[in-house]
């Protein structure tokens, strides 16, 4: 099986300058990192004006190497990398702001900062600054990052952006795909200010010719050579990153689990089963057997679910069940389910989970077609906290529904199936198994997803939308059906939002207005937030008071009738000047 592989080459000098204020690094990871990070390669520039540059260059890179393999997994790169630098930055510039380079600017902890990441297929890069990062393709030499300078004169310019400058930085984000056989170049300017791309372009050509061991590492040092040659009178610093292979595409992570991995036997009540005992069956479907069964080693009680014999020959579906484990052991909230603490390594396929004692929500709503709004309000907030804690992991659920929702016997609320969550961290990288186009219940899906539209945070909300209107309508759709028959935008215009008309319930009408932002078929005009919604839901949103607002004759006549009067009197003044003259 092939995987992502490559060449470095790094060199770093002062050059002419007594320090060298540049500071280098790279990554390479061990292969779980290398799968689920990537490797990352990192470089920094500080500026001539400072003397404590070269610290804010070390600090940056270091940083950034050590802290990115640090994120959770299932961001994506970017997400990752941009938290990352952004700490960094505010650290450089608390440090310029405590020392006595507070009012100086520009002698404080500054550098330019610019950072590659390669992660399965993708390049990704990060820049602030003027470094520069080059991608070389054949003959080919292209520079990919635009430098952040002010040019004053032919003379003299400064720098609009760099690490530790201001307290919010704006950082350029760009990625593209790899092919094997790319070369990348990050490079400072006392470098690239003083070798043409030609000269590049041969060095690294004649490079890959000889294809030892370290003949990148003796390329990147004759260039910086040559540069000091060839009149730099700056720090040089270069890295040149060749990709060697790629990863194959076609065998992830969970394929590799399957072949560990034996299917379960045909199992029954009273069965004990790889450390447990089965003791009742819960629920069967096509999909999954989940039974209620007992650790023999902690006598807990947990949830196994199996995957039912109609998908046992269908590999995407069992590659989608293992990731539902995978998913539940990275998320820590009391409003998800979580996976059951074993220690044991699984023999078979299967999926351990918390115990539940309580009903779905679905069951819920037959017990109580006539909801309290506290209570709906209290049930609606939890289904967001736990949605929150997909969305931090940029986790989408995509299958919100009442019956992947349960409530406990003291009223808890915990949101369960995984099946249908999308990762964004193995999205990017062709590791997640392949998605359904309709991965939810078509009754809760928002309108975006039946045409190719944006999904995004917004999709759940919808999703949580609707679970609300049925709460408080006794069961009824907002849009009914038509919403999965809008399959364009036009479509999803015309969509018309049904107003809760329940003769009888105490609820204020400010509630529709809150149901109806939060339930718009076009995700731009939806409530923003989850935070939104919920605030809405428990106080009239201002879209509501400004349409409530009666008119000034009534909120104050006397006011309304002196306005009016001098209206007329500055009429007649004008109409009498006019005629005068």
């Amino acid at each position: 099986m092939s995987s992502l592989r490559i060449q470095l080459g790094q060199y770093s000098c002062a050059g002419r300058k007594a320090v060298n204020q540049d500071f280098h690094g790279a990554c390479l990871a061990d292969t779980l990192q290398k799968e689920r990070k990537g490797i990352a390669i990192a470089l920094a520039d500080g500026i001539s004006s400072s003397n404590v540059s070269q610290i804010a260059s070390a600090a940056a890179v270091k940083s950034f190497l050590e802290d990115y393999y640090c994120t959770p997994d299932v961001w994506s790169v970017r997400k990752s990398a941009q938290r990352v630098i952004q700490a960094s930055n505010s650290w450089l510039y608390s440090q310029t702001r405590r020392s006595q380079y507070a009012w100086e600017r520009d002698k404080g902890y500054i550098c330019t900062f610019s950072a590659l990441i390669l992660k399965s297929t993708q390049a990704h890069i990060f820049h602030c600054g003027d470094c520069r990062v080059y991608h070389l393709q054949g003959h080919s030499l292209e520079q990919l990052t635009q430098d952040h300078r002010v040019q004053i004169s032919a003379e003299q310019s400064y720098l609009a952006r760099a690490l530790g400058m201001d307290q919010q930085l704006d950082i350029d984000y760009h990625n593209m795909p790899l092919t094997a056989g790319d070369v990348f170049i990050l490079a400072t300017d006392g470098l690239y200010e003083f070798v043409s791309h030609g000269q590049i372009t041969e060095a690294i050509a004649q490079a890959l010719k000889i294809n030892s061991e370290n003949s990148l590492e003796l390329c990147a040092q004759q260039l910086a050579e040559l540069a000091l040659n060839q009149g730099s009178d700056d720090n040089i610093s270069i890295q040149l990153v060749y990709i060697t292979s790629l990863p194959d595409t076609n065998i992830n992570e969970w394929q590799q689990q399957l072949q560990q991995l034996t299917l379960p036997p045909v199992l029954d009540e009273g069965a004990e089963f790889d450390g447990f005992t089965l003791l009742r069956r819960l629920h069967i479907s096509g999909r999954s057997h989940v039974y209620l069964a007992r650790d023999q080693d902690s006598s807990e009680k947990v949830v196994l679910k199996f995957p039912a014999s109609d998908i046992q020959a269908d590999s995407a579906s069992l590659e989608r069940f293992l990731l539902e484990d995978w998913i539940a052991r990275r998320i820590d909230s009391p409003c998800v389910l979580a996976a059951a603490q074993n220690n044991r390594p699984k023999q078979y396929l299967y999926n351990a989970t918390e115990w539940i004692e309580g009903q779905t929500l679905r069951q819920w709503m037959l017990d109580n077609p006539r909801p309290d709004l506290i209570k709906v309000r209290d049930i609606v907030a939890q289904i967001a906290k736990g949605l929150r804690a997909f969305h931090r992991l940029e986790m989408l659920h995509q299958d919100l529904k009442p019956d992947n929702i349960m409530i406990d016997a003291n009223g808890c609320i915990k949101i369960i199936d995984f099946g249908a969550v999308q990762v964004a961290g193995l999205a990017e990288t062709h590791q997640s198994p392949a998605e359904n186009p309709f991965p939810g219940t078509v009754q809760y899906m928002a309108p975006e997803y039946f045409c190719d539209g944006y999904t995004g945070t917004h999709s759940d909300l919808f999703s949580l939308a609707v679970i609300t209107y049925q709460m408080l309508s006794g069961g009824e759709l907002p849009y009914g059906l038509n919403v999965a028959k809008a399959r364009t935008v036009h479509a999803q215009r015309r969509l018309q939002y049904r107003p809760l008309a329940i003769p009888g319930r105490n609820i204020p009408p400010w509630i529709d207005t809150a149901l109806a932002k939060a339930l718009q078929p076009l995700p731009h005009k939806r409530s923003a937030e989850l935070s939104e919604f919920i605030f809405n839901l428990n106080q009239p949103a201002e879209d509501y008071l400004r349409q409530q607002k009666p008119p000034l004759m009534e909120r104050d006549p006397l006011l309304f009738w002196q306005s009016t009067t001098a209206i007329l009197l500055l009429t007649v003044v004008w109409l009498s000047w006019k005629l005068l003259h």
